[in-house]
C-alpha cells in the first residue's frame, strides 16, 4: 500500500511500508550505501509524519520480506500473540510513541506487550523518538536474565571482560583477564575472541577458564565467541561450555551468510542446556549483531538497515539469552560513518532490543577509519547507561589488540558506576567483596588489599 504525504506545496510518494520506514530512517551511510535513504531532510521528515499514521496492525498484514521466503518473518509471524497485542492494537505508530513516553505506562505493561510487538512495529516507531525519548522509553523496561549470576537489574549494569589476545597465548589472556577482575570487570561474562577456530585451542581457552573459575569460585560465566558448530563439537567433546555464542542477522540469507539457520541455533541451545551448568538460572544464549549486517550480505532486501537488525532480536529472543550485544560501530563508517550516527545506532539498539524482551548490552566502539573518537564513546557509554543498559566492554586500555578496534576500558566501567550510581550483578558484588577487591559499597580496595588475589592467581599461571 502505498504512502503519501505534503508538505507545502510538494507532495511525498511512498510506494509500500518498507520504502517508507527506509525514508523514515534518521541519517546513515549504510542506507544511502543501499539507496534507500532519503534524498533530502524534507523527505525524511514527509516519511515521518506518514509513518506516524500508520495503524501497528498493518505490520501484521504487509510484511517487508514476503513470509514465503524468509524464515524470520515466519518466525516473527508465527510467534506473534494477538492477546499481547490487543492492549494497543488500536494505535497507530505516532501514537504508540506516546503511549510510550507516557507516566502511566510503566514496566508492568511494557512487559505485558513484549509477546504482541514485532521488530517492523518497534523500529517504525523508534524512527520517531528523539534521542532522549529512546532513553526514557527503554529506561522503563528492565531485561533480567539469570546463569551464575543475575543481569539487568534495575540500577546495575554488567561488564563483558574481553581479554583477547593477537595468538591466543593463554597467559597473556590470563593476565588480561585477572587484571579486568581486579578492576571489579567481569559479571557479565569472560568472553574471549579467538584468534583461531581451532578446536583444540578453543577448548584450551575454555579449560582455563573454568580452571581459574572453580579455584577462585567466582561467579560468572565464560564463552569463547567461536561458530556455533564448533561449540556444539566442544560440547560433544565434554569441554566446560558456559555460554553458547552466535553472531546473527534479520534475515534468513544473512543468517544463511553467517553459516546458520534457526533449526541450528535450536540445536545449540539445546546442546547447552543438556549441560545443566547454571546455578541461578539458564539463559545461556550470547548473541552478537550490528546495523550494516545484512547489507554487507547482500542479503537486506532493500529493507533499512536499522529494521533489519531489530529483527536480528527477534530472532535472538526465540532462544531465551543470557547477553544480546549490538556492536555497534565495529563494521565501520561505510554503515554508520561518524560519532553521531554511531550514538544515535546505539540508543535505537538498546530501546528496540528491550522493547522485545532482549537483554541488551551495547559494545560501544568504532573503526580507527570513522569519522569518531574516544569523547563519542564516553558520550554514548554516558548515555546508555542513563538508559539502564545491561552490559558493556571491558577492554585493556579500550584498545582491542586482536581485533584492531577501540572499545570501552575497564577504567570506563569505574567512571560510569561512580556517576550513575550502577552496582554489579548481586552475586559477583558479594564475591568482589570476599576476595578483598572492592568495599560493601562496590568501590575499588587499594592494590596492597588485592595482594592475596594476585599472588595466588600469579602462583596459578606459573609466574614467579
Amino acid at each position: 500500500m502505498s504512502h503519501t504525504e505534503t508538505i507545502g506545496s510538494r507532495t511525498y510518494r511512498f510506494a509500500d511500508l518498507k520504502t517508507l520506514m527506509a525514508k523514515a530512517s534518521p541519517l546513515r551511510s549504510g542506507d544511502q550505501l543501499a539507496g534507500v535513504a532519503a534524498a533530502s531532510e524534507e523527505e525524511r521528515v514527509a516519511a515521518k509524519m506518514a509513518l506516524a499514521q500508520v495503524p501497528l496492525r498493518t505490520f501484521l498484514n504487509e510484511a517487508l520480506i514476503p513470509y514465503e521466503s524468509d524464515e524470520v518473518t515466519r518466525l516473527v509471524i508465527d510467534d506473534h500473540s494477538p492477546q499481547a497485542f490487543a492492549e494497543i492494537s488500536h494505535l497507530t505508530v505516532g501514537d504508540f510513541r506516546n503511549w510510550l513516553l507516557s507516566s502511566t505506562t510503566d514496566a508492568d505493561a511494557l512487559t505485558r506487550i513484549t509477546a504482541g510487538l514485532t521488530p517492523e512495529m518497534v523500529a517504525a516507531v523508534s524512527k520517531l523518538m528523539r534521542n532522549q525519548d529512546l532513553i526514557a522509553a527503554a529506561r522503563k523496561r528492565p531485561v533480567i536474565t539469570r546463569f551464575r549470576n543475575t543481569i539487568g537489574l534495575p540500577g546495575h549494569m554488567s561488564v563483558r571482560l574481553q581479554p583477547n589476545h593477537p595468538t591466543d597465548d593463554v597467559k597473556g589472556i590470563a593476565a588480561s583477564m585477572l587484571d579486568g577482575l581486579m578492576y571489579g570487570c567481569g559479571d557479565a561474562m569472560i568472553g574471549i575472541n579467538p584468534a583461531s577456530d581451532n578446536l583444540a585451542a578453543i577448548t584450551k581457552l575454555l579449560l582455563m577458564i573454568d580452571d581459574f573459575r572453580q579455584r577462585y569460585q567466582v561467579p560468572t560465566q565464560s564463552c569463547v565467541l567461536t561458530h556455533v558448530t564448533n561449540t556444539i563439537a566442544a560440547i560433544e567433546k565434554g569441554a566446560p561450555v558456559d555460554l553458547v555464542f552466535q553472531s546473527i542477522a534479520g534475515t534468513e540469507k544473512a543468517n544463511a551468510g553467517f553459516g546458520i539457520s534457526l533449526a541450528l541455533l535450536q540445536e545449540a541451545y539445546e546442546a547447552g542446556l543438556s549441560l545443566n551448568r547454571g546455578t541461578v538460572g539458564n539463559n545461556l544464549m550470547y548473541f552478537e549483531t550490528g546495523q550494516g549486517s545484512a547489507l554487507s550480505a547482500d542479503a537486506h532486501f532493500g529493507v533499512d538497515q536499522q529494521t533489519c537488525e531489530v529483527r536480528a532480536y527477534a530472532v535472538a529472543r526465540k532462544f531465551n539469552p543470557f547477553l544480546v550485544n549490538t556492536v555497534v560501530g565495529f563494521i565501520g563508517p561505510e554503515y554508520l560513518y561518524d560519532g553521531k550516527q554511531i550514538t544515535r545506532a546505539g540508543l535505537e539498539d538498546h530501546f528496540c532490543g528491550k522493547l522485545l524482551g532482549v537483554p541488551m548490552g551495547c559494545d560501544i566502539c568504532y573503526t580507527n577509519h570513522a569519522e569518531a573518537d574516544q569523547d563519542d564513546m564516553d558520550n554514548l557509554l554516558t548515555l546508555l547507561g542513563v538508559a539502564g543498559i545491561n552490559f558493556i566492554m571491558g577492554i585493556p586500555g579500550a584498545d582491542d589488540v586482536m581485533l584492531n578496534y577501540q572499545s570501552t576500558s575497564f577504567h570506563d566501567a569505574l567512571y560510569v558506576r561512580d556517576v550513575l550510581g550502577l552496582r554489579r550483578a548481586p552475586e559477583f558484588e558479594e564475591w568482589l567483596e570476599s576476595m578483598q577487591i572492592t568495599d560493601s559499597r562496590g568501590a575499588l580496595l587499594s592494590a596492597s588489599s588485592q595482594q592475596p588475589l594476585l599472588a595466588g592467581a600469579n602462583d596459578w599461571m606459573g609466574i614467579a
